[in-house]
């Protein structure tokens, strides 16, 4: 909810007009008797964003990159994707039979040596990488990897889950916030829970790409259409980041604002840039959980991101922004986790502080 479209009253609005003309379920897939008038709406806006030829909404986030890259690539092919990269992509990349490969976290160094060493061994490749990284908060190095796709002729696709709304002037994402043609990237993927307040995901694209998934892709074509009240939450939480650009310009402050004032705080925020996502790196597992559930009891809601999810010793807190936040909130907050931080460390609150029976208690 990064731009607070959640409560606003154009989207509740537009969710009970919809519920009103159409119930709730689309009840079949769009092929047979699921297609409804705000499904092409909304996928009008999303290639507008993107401006791209089309593009495709699908009834998960989590289904579109498994089911869109098992669609377009098979055993023949590789598929590179940053260390980083959500679970999803690695679920549509087993899926696919695909080679997979992967290259370090947003080292296009790193992709270029794999490229380099792998030229003329696949039928295609496909590069995938996330706009904004969910676990770190950093920005992918998107004009470096433009270069490399003109260099070796692969398929980009970038995951704006955490972009859009987030990125560029007027919040269209990765490609406005480096001032790049976004007919660079030939697959542009998203979900419509974050910045769009609803429920689902899309593809922006060329027309080929997006008829070939319409008719192919099993988790279009055999899924029931995205609910009609969902399609029309979307729209209008979409409009509102068209209308609104004051949201992402405050969304940026708040950012920002966290970011300094944690590090000022002596807090290990990793390689976050400040945008939508800012982790609080803790390093102990049992650390991270403690420091949430005080936090909670102290009115903050930052949730741990422990091992497995990331190594052990990187386990952190994600602080995710909106720009409803207040400065004083972010202050309190950002203040509250360096205060209670502080006394779990000389409390020496941690895995090391547990016997081996404790320890497996936690992970089992």
């Amino acid at each position: 909810d990064y731009l607070a479209t959640n409560t606003h009253p154009a989207v509740h609005k537009a969710a009970i007009a919809a519920i009103d003309r159409f119930g709730i379920s689309a009840s079949a897939s769009r092929l047979v008797a699921g297609e409804r008038p705000q499904h092409g709406l909304l996928e009008q806006k999303l290639a507008s964003i993107y401006e791209a030829e089309e593009a495709v909404c699908f009834v998960s986030g989590y289904l579109t990159n498994s089911t869109v890259i098992s669609c377009i690539v098979g055993p023949k092919d590789l598929v590179i994707h940053d260390e980083l990269i959500h679970n999803s992509v690695l679920a549509g990349i087993k899926l696919s039979g695909a080679t997979r490969r992967f290259f370090r976290h947003n080292d296009t160094a790193d992709l270029e040596n794999i490229l380099t060493s792998i030229e003329g061994e696949f039928e295609r490749i496909l590069v995938i990488v996330e706009g904004v990284y969910s676990m770190d908060g950093d920005v992918a190095a998107l004009p470096q990897l433009i270069n490399l796709r003109a260099q070796f002729g692969f398929w980009l696709m970038v995951d704006e889950a955490h972009a859009l709304g987030v990125l560029g002037e007027k919040g269209r994402g990765t490609f406005e916030h480096f001032g790049i043609d976004p007919a660079g990237v030939d697959i542009w993927m998203g979900t419509l829970s974050k910045t769009a307040s609803s429920c689902g995901g899309y593809v922006a694209g060329c027309s080929p790409l997006i008829q070939i998934l319409k008719a192919h892709a099993g988790g279009f074509v055999y899924s029931v259409g995205l609910a009609p009240v969902l399609a029309s939450s979307a729209l209008a939480s979409l409009s509102i980041l068209e209308s609104e650009t004051h949201r992402v310009a405050q969304l940026r402050e708040n950012g920002k604002l966290f970011l300094d004032l944690a590090k000022r705080a002596g807090l290990d925020t990793g390689p976050s840039a400040g945008y939508s996502v800012v982790p609080v790196i803790v390093g102990d597992s049992l650390r991270a959980v403690q420091l949430s559930n005080e936090l909670l009891k102290a009115g903050v809601n930052a949730l741990p991101i422990i091992y497995p999810a990331v190594q052990e010793g990187m386990a952190r807190l994600r602080f995710f922004l909106t720009s409803d936040h207040t400065s004083d909130q972010i202050e309190t907050a950002v203040q509250l986790t360096a205060d209670i931080l502080s006394d779990l460390v000389e409390r020496k609150v941690g895995l090391a502080s547990l016997d081996m029976q404790q320890v497996a208690k936690l992970f089992t």
